[in-house]
């Protein structure tokens, strides 16, 4: 059915889904963000580089298994690593940074991002690197008429898994409760025994580990290279900004926002394809300029 030009529904439709497919991937690493934001209020600049880490590590992993096993075991092996090096660097740097202004941690996170990014550089290497999906998550299938990537699809059902196990943990599970009590009053959480140290470096092991887990589940669909940090942390910024500081379901919103403008800014007009979320962006903050969901700062 033709809709408009030489456009038709099926078109629209599959526009849409490669949208949301890329809105997954941008909700489950700005979740992590979102988290640290919300809970330790530290603007990570580094969460970037645990993305591509993270991206690194699966194509180490499963070159070094091969096969549809390889995959897999980066998958989950990748967002562990990351954790690992979050924890080494929240017990031995941020620990003693909670309570310096909002400027000095950007400072420092933004250094942190320049030396990771070296230590990528010096271990992998300037080189492209490339991650194949299992062979049963590769080519398409037809979505109203239309080809759609299987592994596309594969995101899409990730993404809202991602999503519901993050809301379960921090409204059902104790250690989340206790995180978003730190969130509100981390002095009254340690009056009472518990020790709010260790909640900060849990809370910002689980953000890091969605940076990983992001950066493992993009490795197939792009080249795994050093500079994809930059593009993933700015991105990842404007959408806490809409979305609302620290808010998880902010998050969401705001990666649909991004990824469905970004898909059909190349459907419309590819030349300036990458203009139409960040006009999106300005629009909302024209609009509501603390964000569309309420913020927890």
């Amino acid at each position: 059915m033709e809709i408009i030009g030489d456009l038709t529904f099926a078109g629209l439709a599959s526009h849409l889904l490669v949208g949301l497919s890329r809105a997954m991937i941008l909700f489950i690493v700005t979740s992590g963000l979102s988290f640290v934001l919300g809970v330790l209020r530290v603007p990570n600049i580094a969460h970037g580089s645990l993305y591509m880490i993270g991206a690194f590590v699966a194509f180490s992993i499963s070159h070094a298994i091969g096969g549809n096993t390889g995959f897999w075991v980066a998958l989950l092996l990748s967002p562990v690593v990351v954790g690992l090096v979050a924890l080494i660097a929240e017990r031995s740097l941020f620990c003693h940074l909670y309570e310096r202004e909002h400027l000095m941690l950007l400072l420092f996170t933004f250094a942190l991002m320049l030396i990771l990014g070296d230590l990528v550089k010096m271990f992998w290497g300037a080189d492209y690197r490339s991650i194949m999906a299992p062979k049963y998550l590769r080519g398409s299938i037809n979505i109203f008429d239309s080809p759609f990537p299987k592994y596309n699809l594969f995101l899409l059902v990730i993404g809202p898994i991602v999503a519901v196990l993050l809301w379960l943990f921090s409204n059902k599970t104790k250690m989340g409760k206790i995180a978003r009590a730190a969130a509100v009053d981390r002095e009254m959480v340690g009056a009472i025994g518990i020790n709010v140290s260790w909640v900060f470096a849990f809370a910002f092991v689980l953000g890091c580990l969605l940076a990983g887990l992001g950066g493992a589940l993009v490795s197939p669909t792009v080249s795994v290279t050093l500079g994809m940090d930059h593009d993933i942390i700015m991105e990842a910024f404007l959408i806490v900004t809409i979305g609302g500081l620290g808010n998880m379901w902010g998050a969401l919103v705001g990666s649909l926002l991004f990824g469905i403008t970004q898909s059909f800014g190349v459907l419309f007009w590819p030349q300036f394809a990458i203009v139409f979320p960040y006009l999106a962006v300005v629009i909302v903050l024209i609009w509501k300029p603390t964000g569309m969901l309420k913020s927890v700062w």
